[in-house]
């Protein structure tokens, strides 16, 4: 899971900038290391199942893997050059190839980002490596191919941290994740970065990364038992914004034929007045950002700021990402013309099945996050502070007589309502609607109330619910995360995991040993994700959408 901008943004209104890295730190998820003994040779199994091998050519050059029980797993591959010196926000570069056996059991260098309250900072830019898990054993067919894009804000996060063995053995795919350059390395814009190095205008150089590791894909999918034809990108919260921003980038038409969208700010500015961080922002906005931090860098004169920016140490830039509005996609020119919101609306946009959904307690986290950085819990005499933070008086004084903290077990959690209701659920539904009219969709909300809580986080005085990238650790494996606890929420694991990857294989979920999943159409209702109540449920009337389109955002 990964820090969503709404979170960060709501952060702002109320803690100091350097708490904003740590806020956005608190919402990733570090998975385990992956277990299992590499160099096994591989042996034919009974009937048409084979143990494939643990060294696979790429087209440049042979790696060796790992291989435990159920999976193989490749980490560490290189799919791009290194971004490093005058390849620094410039466009990615086709990774030189090698001799021999390159060892591939250890994943690569995350990019660069600053300390979280989780993570570790790396100053390493040389981070353009990819992770690829099949199962061990498969028969002779291509196996659809899924490539997850990692979330965190833009800011933070690696591809290995997701050890997708469950995912692959089980839904019988090969999933690729790679890492992409983060914060100010991937999403800087600024005039005297456009063209020359850059094939495009700036400002989505992490975007273009991940493009290239999607045609590394099509170039390799069917050396590692792979369809280069039938490609499903997913990601969760920023990874959501970026599956999002590729539905709507001309550049990544036919380098997947499917999408999964999970807890992701797409569309809309609904963090006014609060910095709207990885939302896809106008060029304008984001350029006068990347010349403000240019200058704050001493890099003010825009005929050497390249340059200047270039000398830079990556230890000093890091701290920059998260500064002012963040990091994220660039819209209007280059990368992307269109806005996502603008290309689904109209609906010019890579015209593919999609499912799309949110947690049904999505902001929980974040409250939970906040109040654990400043030892400050919200209370009953600091909620109407908040929401007059985040509203005019009107319509401040509206959502709290809806929303009054009687009504609640706590303060945090009335906050945690609101800001679920109005900035995630009713712009998912206004999102899914959009899409439905150009593609089928099929739209969830992930309900389990118990979903087990981070073992890094201390809980808030109020249920945690099924909070943001809750639903994360029903898909993979991780050390932050304890995983599934009962027999109904391993059984709800294992429903997810063959929706998400049925939809990999065919474009449809719907699939044997699964309750039906109908596609969002008129009646509009969503699948609702918890143990032993899966169904369709009502988002609008849940989140009181009706209320919060006549709220002026």
């Amino acid at each position: 899971m990964q820090g969503p901008a709404t979170g960060r943004d709501r952060s702002r209104t109320a803690v100091p900038g350097r708490l904003r890295t740590l806020l956005a730190a608190a919402v990733i998820f570090s998975a385990s290391a992956c277990a299992g003994t590499a160099g096994a040779a591989s042996t034919t199994q009974a009937g048409t199942s084979r143990d494939h091998s643990a060294v696979v050519s790429t087209d440049a050059g042979a790696v060796r893997g790992t291989l435990t029980a159920s999976a193989r797993l490749f980490q560490g591959i290189p799919y791009a050059a290194p971004p490093t010196g005058p390849r620094r926000w410039a466009s990615p570069q086709r990774a030189a190839s090698w001799s021999g056996i390159r060892n591939a059991t250890k994943p690569g260098n995350r990019c660069a980002q600053a300390e979280g309250l989780i993570d570790k900072a790396s100053n390493t830019e040389d981070c353009l490596y990819l992770n690829v898990t099949t199962p061990r054993h498969s028969s002779g067919r291509k196996l659809p191919v899924m490539v997850w894009i990692h979330g965190n804000g833009f800011i933070n996060g690696a591809g290995s941290l997701y050890d997708a063995q469950r995912l692959a053995s089980t839904g019988n795919v090969i999933v690729v994740s790679p890492n992409y350059r983060l914060g100010i390395f991937g999403f800087l814009a600024h005039p005297a970065l456009d063209h020359g190095a850059a094939r495009h205008l700036s400002g989505n150089f992490g975007l273009e990364d991940q493009q290239a590791a999607l045609q590394w894909v099509q170039r390799n999918a069917s050396a590692f038992g792979g369809d280069g034809a039938n490609v499903t990108i997913f990601g969760e919260s920023a990874g959501g914004t970026s599956v999002c921003s590729h539905l709507a980038a001309p550049g990544s038409a036919g380098l997947f034929q499917k999408a999964i969208v999970q807890s992701a700010e797409c569309t809309g500015r609904r963090w006014s007045p609060g910095p709207p961080t990885w939302f896809p922002l106008p060029r304008a906005e984001r350029e006068q950002h990347g010349l403000d931090v240019a200058a704050k860098l001493g890099c003010r004169n825009v005929r050497t700021a390249a340059a200047c920016l270039r000398a830079k140490p990556a230890r000093k830039l890091a701290k920059w990402s998260d500064d002012g509005i963040g990091s994220g996609p660039t819209t209007g020119g280059g990368v992307l013309p269109l806005s996502p919101q603008e290309a689904f609306a109209t609906g010019h946009f890579n015209r593919v099945p999609v499912i799309e959904g949110t947690t049904r307690d999505e902001h929980h986290l974040f409250t939970a996050a906040i109040e654990a950085a400043t030892g400050k819990q919200t209370t009953d005499a600091s909620y109407p502070e908040e929401i007059h933070t985040l509203f005019g008086p009107t319509d401040a004084a509206r959502v709290l007589a809806r929303y009054p903290t009687n009504r609640f077990r706590s303060a945090g959690e009335a906050l945690s309502t609101v800001v679920t209701d109005w900035a995630w659920a009713c712009p998912v539904l206004d999102r899914n609607r959009a899409l439905s009219a150009h593609v089928p969709v099929y739209a969830y909300e992930f309900s389990d109330e118990n979903a087990p809580w981070f073992t890094t986080l201390p809980k808030p005085n109020f249920p945690t619910g099924a909070f943001h990238g809750g639903e994360l650790q029903y898909l993979f494996d991780d050390d932050q995360l304890p995983g599934p606890a009962t027999s109904a929420q391993r059984q709800l694991a294992d429903q997810m995991i063959r929706y998400w990857s049925q939809f990999a294989h065919t474009g449809n979920p719907n699939g044997s040993n699964v309750p039906n999943w109908s596609p969002f159409q008129a009646a509009e209702h969503v699948q609702s994700l918890a143990p032993n109540a899966i169904g369709p449920a009502d988002l609008a009337q849940e989140h009181q959408c009706t209320f919060w389109a006549s709220i002026n955002t």
